[in-house]
């Protein structure tokens, strides 16, 4: 899918990014946009591959979703030379389509304390302390979150309010704020919306208050994009769009390295490593199978869908947590972009590229939404619709189960017989001690001489002299309007500021929106953006909030692309109908 320029001038938004597009930018040094601290790294991917057929490394990551990228961080900051490689996007997959939330687990706090189960009790004291890490390292993309717990019986209230005070107590002094019970009046004042009946078969009771507890939430895929960027800060190389089709075996059997192919121009090559880290997520197990097509899985797969809700519903002020819907699972309903993000659905899967959710999944989050809020949820309120891959881990107990909300956010590291590594499981939280092991495991195997990790300091790109009131001071200097400047200061952080260096890249990407023209030059020159829902879904993430709005500068974005990435016309037109038909399938009502 490549190359070449050509448009139409017309006074547009269209018009104004390819101004942006062909703005120079200028860099600090060489790979490097301008910017304060140590600079932002530029994913150019031709350089980055040329590496990839060059170099000999200690270690190729194989996945560039949360997992992938953190371990790649965690080997370089340890001194050794990473190669990684991703066969689609960053954060295409899995990575892109989370809650939103880091945290710590609610419901497998109190799984563990009603089976005695230690494994969920200590992937909730983990993630508490790996909230906390996520939350420093990121200062720009993550922030607190309080969640309102409605209660509907009196047993209910010590019930949560002792569960949660332990959430709280587990955190340590990495809590965020103390857990408080909300009386009705007080409950009804927050949530205008609120039901203060709801079917007596699901509650059986009339609204007593609630509690309102405290997590962290983030822009997961702008967190995986910050995360691929530090890890070429830090001297890796990394390039998208590049996917294993074999691993590669010395004449002691031992894998040393991968076949790949470029899968935008077809060409393939041997990337050599002494060490190979199999971080794919849902797809950790077939990578498993290229060497050992009978290998028995490690994981067990779940999709999850969210919605996101139309003007009808503006954004709470604070989250909502229906802690017990009847088949026993739990909802959220969160501020997020501007928007209600409603989610998710626990539904068993098999692995492929691009799960769509069920209308019955969507209806079910909109029947959930209706029997609490007093607004009704029409079809047409859905404004956007996706789901993702959860790589749970399989434990034997969980074999004979039918229910995937049964298995664990635990996570896993393998070493097969040829010394490839494969972790497996967990989740966004808990990316980075996931990482950690495997590295330390990859370490162990390859015999390779490297100090201790060193990503719990290790602020990502956009992180370093972050301020507070960065919103603010971007308003001032560019006379930009306070939701946009929000949106730049959150969505870059430190570097926003190059987001919208010249004037064309401030004018408005679509009406009623945030998001600024700047961002897709920023994504294609900095950021390694290859495709269209590259730029509009996990670069801006305009598809995941309003994908009808998404569509409709799908071809401005098209054309900016191609004048950048030297796109035959032919090449343009198909990547805009494969744009229109992705955000088609995020629309529940297009």
């Amino acid at each position: 899918m490549r190359r070449r320029r050509r448009r139409r001038r017309r006074r547009s938004c269209c018009a104004f990014l390819r101004s942006a597009a062909t703005a120079p930018v200028g860099a600090d040094r060489a790979g490097e946009a301008p910017g304060s601290g140590r600079g932002v790294p530029r994913l150019e991917r031709a350089a980055h591959i040329e590496r990839l057929r060059r170099d000999q490394f200690d270690i190729l990551v194989i996945g560039g979703g949360a997992t992938g990228c953190g371990a790649a961080l965690d080997a370089t900051t340890r001194g050794l030379s990473v190669a990684l490689v991703e066969r689609a996007d960053f954060s295409e997959g899995t990575s892109s389509r989370s809650t939103k939330l880091i945290h710590g687990g609610v419901r497998y706090l109190e799984r563990a304390v009603k089976r005695f189960d230690r494994t969920q009790f200590r992937l909730v004291r983990e993630a508490l302390r790996e909230r906390a890490v996520l939350m420093r390292i990121a200062p720009h993309l993550s922030r607190e979150v309080s969640i309102f717990v409605p209660l509907y019986r009196h047993l209910q209230t010590p019930y949560y309010l002792l569960g949660l005070k332990l959430y709280d107590r587990l955190a340590g002094r990495h809590a965020i704020s103390a857990s408080r019970f909300v009386r009705r009046r007080a409950a009804c004042e927050r949530f205008p919306q609120l039901r203060v009946q709801v079917d007596r078969e699901l509650t059986g009771r009339r609204l007593r208050g609630g509690v309102i507890y405290y997590d962290g939430q983030f822009d997961d895929s702008r967190m995986n994009v910050a995360l691929a960027l530090t890890v070429a800060r830090e001297g890796a190389a990394v390039a998208n769009y590049v996917a294993v089709v074999a691993l590669a075996h010395g004449a002691d059997g031992r894998v040393i390295g991968a076949q790949v192919e470029d899968r935008l121009t077809g060409d393939r090559w041997r990337v050599s490593a002494r060490v190979v880290v199999n971080a794919a997520g849902p797809y950790a197990d077939r990578v498993r199978q290229l060497e050992t097509p009978q290998a028995e899985p490690l994981l067990r797969v779940s999709t999850g869908t969210h919605i996101v809700l139309g003007p009808r519903f503006p954004p709470p002020p604070i989250g909502f947590l229906i802690p017990r819907t009847e088949d026993r699972r739990v909802i959220f309903m969160l501020p997020w972009q501007g928007h209600t993000l409603v989610g998710t659905t626990d539904v068993p899967a098999e692995v492929h590229d691009d799960p769509v959710p069920s209308a019955a999944e969507i209806d079910y989050l909109a029947a959930h939404t209706r029997r609490y809020l007093n607004l009704d949820v029409a079809a047409d309120d859905v404004r956007a619709a996706w789901c993702g891959l959860r790589p749970l881990l399989m434990h034997e107990r969980d074999a004979a189960r039918s229910r995937s909300a049964a298995a664990a956010r635990d996570h896993r590291i393998e070493v097969s017989a040829t010394g490839l590594i494969t972790a497996a499981g967990g989740k966004w939280t808990t990316y980075r001690s996931l990482a950690v092991a495997a590295i330390n495991r990859a370490i162990a195997v390859g015999g390779l001489p490297a100090r201790g990790s060193g990503t719990r300091n290790t602020l990502l790109v956009g992180g370093d002299d972050y301020r507070d009131d960065a919103a603010d001071r971007l308003a001032d200097r560019f006379d930009l309007d306070a939701a946009t400047a929000g949106h730049l200061a959150s969505a870059y952080g430190s570097a926003a500021a190059q987001v919208v260096a010249s004037e064309a890249d401030r004018v408005p990407l679509v009406a009623g929106h945030p998001q600024v023209a700047g961002e897709v030059r920023y994504a294609v020159e900095v950021e390694g953006a290859q495709r269209v829902m590259d730029v509009l879904a996990r670069r801006v993430r305009l598809a995941f909030v309003d994908p009808a709005a998404a569509t409709t500068v799908v071809g401005d974005v098209a054309a900016t692309m191609a004048t950048m990435l030297g796109w035959s016309d032919e090449e343009r037109y198909e990547e805009v109908q494969a744009a229109i038909r992705e955000l088609r399938e995020m629309q529940p009502h297009p």
